[in-house]
């Protein structure tokens, strides 16, 4: 048996890397996805104050700090069973929209962007953002100032732009100004005008393009999972409220439920190589690395929002989400690479809400904080930009926290980002390509997911020396690609 090893893996954020298996006939026996580092959170937040949670887990990240600040937030509303304003209401979900809206753009032009903005053929050392840039240069400045914009919007909100500091148990820190409203309201505006350009640009040069429709068909890319994500009382998605709906790889209802009532029917697995667990449904239940109805892992993300919507909550992505599902012309969608348009659907939705909510009188009101009742235990549960997050807590009669549970989105989709790296490998080696195609393409079935990227913004441009190793029969090194 040949061992093959891509480590370490680009664009995500930590450490990983790929190993690949194969037969004696040059054939994928097996495919693994290893994270070979511990962050150790759930152990070291306990024993410390309640309130601290917000500050210290959104270090978990610095993509999404947004959305473990939030998530954080609502499982100490729960925790303390307090009512949340409207007005602090307002403010966190204007927040979360500017943030949801701000992350995809990141994805769709900067991350993901190179597979989908640019040819095929297109040279690695232009196959980046600059590249992007370069293809498209009116467009490329129109979106970094407009991101700059919403991310202006989370820093007035937030208190800083990144690792925000507004969201308390049971509301907001302070309330906003009308000054700070109109400006909020001016972003806004900016980020719709945007959306509605990109959605065209969208139809215009990227969906056409042979290889995007190609790799939307490949049968190495269908992956029949169930799916999870928050919905609203219409059953549009909803990123921060509402409640978490599951459907099967058919479509049917597994559960619609509140945040405990969810986390209850997820179970997590170990495996001795690597440090992520994966989670799946306790109903199937575990049935190994495979998918379909008859197993138990699950997808969450943006392409499961929309699997798991009836329909979108704003008029511009209703109008997006009827074009996805008329393209596929089935419900749900198993293609992979079918995120990268949910995203824009969802981005759309993001920016339109966030301009509604900018406009609502209530922004700037004064009553911002319920009322806290006694320290109890919390599930709070919220859509970060890759998917459905978990947040749970057990605090003592003194508010410190005596046990926690974190469920991050790309750890949902761990299961399905090893087998869509297997699919991918699959096809690659059939076809016999061991060579820098088999590089880009084996990474562009995780890219697919967006799994909590950061990493890719600290190197220029955007990639990190990536080695694949082939072994004999007999282990010894038989060939080297080096990036």
């Amino acid at each position: 048996m040949k061992k093959l090893v891509i480590d370490p893996i680009t664009r995500l954020e930590g450490h990983g890397k790929i190993l690949l298996y194969l037969d004696d006939q040059g054939g994928l026996k097996g495919a693994v996805l290893q994270v070979p580092e511990l962050r150790g959170f759930e152990t070291f937040c306990r024993g410390r104050r309640a309130e601290e949670m917000p500050q210290i887990t959104e270090r978990i990240c610095g993509v999404c700090p947004e959305a473990h600040h939030l998530a954080s937030a609502r499982a100490l509303d729960a925790a303390y069973g307090a009512q949340v304003p409207t007005t602090a209401w307002i403010q966190r979900e204007l927040f979360y929209n500017c943030y949801i809206f701000a992350d995809h753009l990141l994805h769709l032009v900067f991350l993901g962007g190179p597979d989908l903005l640019l040819p095929a053929d297109t040279p690695k050392a232009n196959r980046n953002f600059l590249g992007v840039l370069q293809a498209y240069p009116e467009l490329g400045r129109e979106i970094v100032t407009v991101r700059a914009r919403a991310q202006r919007v989370l820093e007035i909100i937030g208190g800083r732009a990144i690792h925000p500091v507004f969201a308390l148990p049971g509301g907001v820190a302070r309330s906003l100004t009308a000054d700070e409203g109109k400006e909020i309201a001016g972003h806004t505006e900016a980020m719709v005008g945007l959306a509605k350009a990109f959605v065209t640009f969208f139809h215009e040069e990227v969906l056409p393009d042979p290889g995007y429709q190609s790799l939307l068909a490949s049968t190495h890319a269908q992956l029949p999972t169930h799916y999870m994500g928050l919905v609203d009382g219409n059953s549009a998605p909803h990123f921060c409220r509402g409640e978490v709906r599951a459907v099967s790889s058919d479509g049917h209802e597994l559960f619609r439920l509140d945040g405990a009532g969810a986390l209850a029917k997820i179970a997590e697995r170990v495996e001795p190589w690597t440090y992520v667990k994966f989670p799946y449904l306790k109903e199937p239940g575990w049935t190994g690395f495979e998918a379909g109805p008859d197993s138990g892992i699950y997808r969450v993300g943006p392409l499961a929002r929309l699997n798991v919507a009836e329909r979108m909550a704003t008029p511009l992505a209703q109008e997006e989400y009827e074009r996805f599902f008329d393209f596929f012309g089935e419900k749900p969608v198993h293609a992979t690479f079918a995120y990268h348009w949910a995203r824009l659907v969802e981005m759309v939705q993001a920016g339109e809400a966030a301009a509604s909510l900018a406009a609502d009188k209530g922004l700037t009101g004064t009553e911002i904080r319920g009322k806290l009742g006694t320290p109890g235990e919390g599930v709070g549960v919220v859509e970060a930009a890759r998917g459905t997050l978990f947040h749970r807590y057990s605090l003592d009669e003194n508010g410190l926290v005596q046990d926690l549970d974190l469920i991050v989105a790309t750890t949902h989709n761990a299961a399905g980002i090893g087998l869509s790296v297997k699919q991918m490998a699959e096809d690659v080696v059939r076809r016999g390509s061991l060579d820098e195609a088999l590089l880009n393409q084996i990474e562009m079935a995780f890219r697919a997911y967006d799994p909590c990227l950061a990493c890719a913004t600290h190197f220029l441009p955007g990639e990190m020396p990536l080695v694949v190793e082939i072994y004999d029969t007999e282990g010894n090194l038989d060939r080297r690609i080096a990036r």
